[in-house]
């Protein structure tokens, strides 16, 4: 259930960090955000966004919580590093003085979101090919550890990749036993699957900037089907590339034109492809959490339960420890 705020106490958040009369401020929700409240802000000397995060108590994934703090360190990189259109970030507030909760307030980026846009085919191919470019530029931004590496500190970082999956996705699999949905055994059986595979991950990997979270609701395009911004960063992760890859195939990005635009070529080797059981598994177990807690559906949840542990059924427990077995 979407929130609401009234526009005097949107105004006073806006008027704590810009010097604006606020009388002239209008605010327009947008209907389509899923985890923060936001709004369009007009009146201000520029158009502006002010997101709102959910109250502490909404129920969250482990790496959920006070995940907005790390997007102005992040936005601060890809704007400096990339030539990727991301928006400045005027304000983050964590002081809880005039909300119970953080709030972020940033520059508006021209353009409609790609679920808008009556892109056809050729439109959407360059689309998805500068989002391809846009991609690998913020891949090639790297750090030395590996995880959740932000300011909202909900992991240790690791030194290696392989350990970091693990401590994730250990930390998936408590968050939906707390959530109910899976059992002990269960959790035993998705905790042993990664012990019996650790060793695909556990391979030399370059520590990058991955967003996580791109589909076609977060990429901006202007009427001449040029993208026009990047959004939303607060789910950003460090690691592996090949992870951020199953979410594009998960939500319909991975497709040619994207690819001519990324300009490298994809692993498919049978040890990728393992880790890409692993890496769908690991985006789609967050729906279970998410669909019992905020949207409140538990059939929904139980659905993606089944998605999960069918994925996953496409591997074997016990594969040779040196030799891992094809999939089904």
């Amino acid at each position: 259930m979407a929130e609401h705020f009234a526009k005097e106490f949107l105004a006073r958040l806006v008027t704590t960090h810009i010097d604006v009369d606020c009388s002239r401020l209008q605010f327009k929700q947008v209907p389509t955000g899923h985890f923060n409240t936001t709004y369009m802000v007009d009146g201000a000397e520029r158009p502006l966004i002010l997101r709102i995060a959910p109250p502490d108590d909404a129920g969250f994934l482990f790496y959920e919580r006070g995940m907005m703090a790390q997007e102005p360190e992040i936005h601060a990189l890809v704007r400096e590093r990339t030539s990727a259109p991301v928006a400045e970030i005027l304000a983050y507030d964590n002081s809880r003085a005039h909300v119970d909760r953080d709030f972020i307030l940033m520059e508006r980026l021209p353009g409609t979101p790609l679920t808008q846009f009556p892109a056809g085919s050729r439109e959407l191919q360059r689309i998805l090919e500068q989002t391809g470019r846009y991609l690998r530029e913020i891949h090639e931004i790297t750090a030395d550890k590996y995880g959740y590496l932000g300011a909202h500190k909900c992991m240790e970082p690791q030194p290696d990749w392989a350990s970091a999956f693990r401590v994730m996705w250990n930390k998936m699999v408590d968050d939906i036993a707390v959530a109910g949905y899976y059992d002990y055994e269960e959790q035993s059986y998705v905790r042993s699957l990664l012990d019996s595979y650790y060793a695909v991950f556990d391979r030399p990997v370059r520590s990058r900037l991955l967003h996580m979270d791109i589909w076609s609701q977060n990429i901006l395009v202007s009427h001449d089907a040029n993208v026009t911004g990047i959004l939303d960063f607060d789910r950003a992760l460090w690691g592996d590339k090949e992870i951020e890859f199953a979410v594009l195939d998960y939500c319909g990005i991975s497709e040619p034109a994207f690819w001519k635009g990324y300009g490298q070529e994809r692993d498919y080797s049978n040890e990728a492809r393992i880790r890409l059981v692993f890496y769908l598994a690991y985006e789609v177990q967050k729906y279970i959490v998410i669909r019992h807690w905020r949207n409140r559906d538990p059939s929904s949840a139980m659905r993606y339960k089944r998605q999960s542990l069918n994925l996953l059924s496409r591997l074997k427990l016990k594969p040779c420890p040196n030799s891992p077995r094809l999939l089904r």
